[in-house]
């Protein structure tokens, strides 16, 4: 045998060994890392369940009052200060790039039995018909934005209040669904500190002050934060008006987010954290009124791929570790015993 080939079989053989080597790792590793299959089908199960829970945006129903369904938003329609007591919808990233310009269309609201305010309400009134439910949310079809222009949808605000710090919630909002894809939204005047100031003929309170509430049921982290704002031009920072979703129902007596599971809900309203959401005002990777789909796809790219990349990274590196995990225990057991890996704490 030649020098060449002793030197060609020696490297071929070491890196045998190696790859022996790094399977024996891994084997040992799988055994005290990787979940057993079981365990691995019931946490996608876990997942799979929380990711398919329908209206997480609604609270729970307030006694007395009516619910409406709008294309894009529900509502609880309160007929003693003639406004929604909250207005609820998820709000996506496609919607944020939908097609569909503002055209003010504000009138009454049908659905509403007893009859909503009305636009004479307002007029000489100095105060706004303050969207609870933003226009800019709606425009992903025509329906939705030309359903936000319902006056079951407003409220009067101050206008520095409605065209400030209010408007700039809303935008950073918009920023919270773009960065995590989709979020639910709950929010609506406080009603629980009368008496009030009333404008028009239908005698239409105007609140002191409103609320918002915003869950992301996303994963790598779940999350919620609440916010309440005085109806007047804004002093601070959006950050100071934070608070935990609990705090804000015992202002208001609202129950939101009621159909998380109960451990969730507990452990995501009772707390919050600002670092964990970008606040700064939301724009359009296009510009102003520019929809040619392309926008939607950056940020489809930006936001959402490198999560789901990872995930297959990451659930594939379990499947790997699981599969390997059950070779070796297959092999083990022809040496040691059940009993003898249960002690040790290696399971199937």
């Amino acid at each position: 045998m030649t020098k060449r080939k002793k030197s060609a079989l020696k490297k071929t053989i070491n890196n045998i060994l190696l790859l022996i080597l790094i399977l024996i790792i891994l084997s040992i590793i799988s055994l005290f890392v990787a979940p057993s299959e079981e365990e691995w089908n019931e946490e996608q199960n876990t997942v799979f369940s929380r990711e398919n829970i329908n209206n997480l945006e609604l609270p729970k129903p307030i006694e007395g009052e009516q619910i409406i369904n709008h294309t894009g938003y529900t509502l609880s329609y309160n007929e003693k200060y003639e406004q929604a007591s909250y207005v609820a919808y998820k709000l996506t990233q496609n919607e944020l790039y939908g097609p569909y310009e503002r055209k003010d269309n504000f009138r009454e609201d049908p659905s509403i039995k007893t009859g909503s305010a009305s636009l004479d309400d307002y007029k000489k009134s100095g105060y706004d018909r303050g969207h609870l439910c933003p226009a800019a949310d709606q425009k992903e079809s025509e329906l939705a934005m030309s359903d936000s222009f319902y006056m079951s949808n407003m409220s009067p605000q101050v206008p520095d209040f409605n065209r400030g710090i209010w408007a700039d919630l809303e935008g950073t909002v918009r920023t919270f669904a773009d960065n995590n894809y989709e979020i639910y939204v709950t929010t609506g005047p406080v009603l629980t500190d009368g008496p009030y100031k009333t404008i028009g003929e239908n005698k239409v309170a105007v609140p002191n002050y409103y609320y918002k509430v915003i869950l992301d049921y996303q994963e790598p982290e779940i999350k919620a934060i609440g916010f309440i704002l005085p109806n007047k031009k804004g002093e601070k920072d959006l950050k100071d008006y934070a608070l935990s979703v609990n705090d804000v129902e015992k202002i208001t007596n609202i129950d939101f987010f009621v159909n998380l599971p109960d451990d969730v809900e507990e452990q995501i309203e009772s707390s919050y954290n600002t670092r964990l959401w970008e606040f700064k005002e939301f724009m359009t990777s296009q510009g102003k009124g520019s929809f040619d789909g392309s926008s939607v796809q950056s940020n489809l790219t930006t936001n959402i791929a490198p999560q789901g990349f990872l995930t297959i990274i990451k659930e594939g590196s379990i499947y790997i570790l699981i599969e390997i995990k059950k070779e070796t225990i297959k092999l083990i057991t022809q040496f040691v015993s059940v009993e003898t890996l249960n002690k040790l704490g290696i399971n199937k």
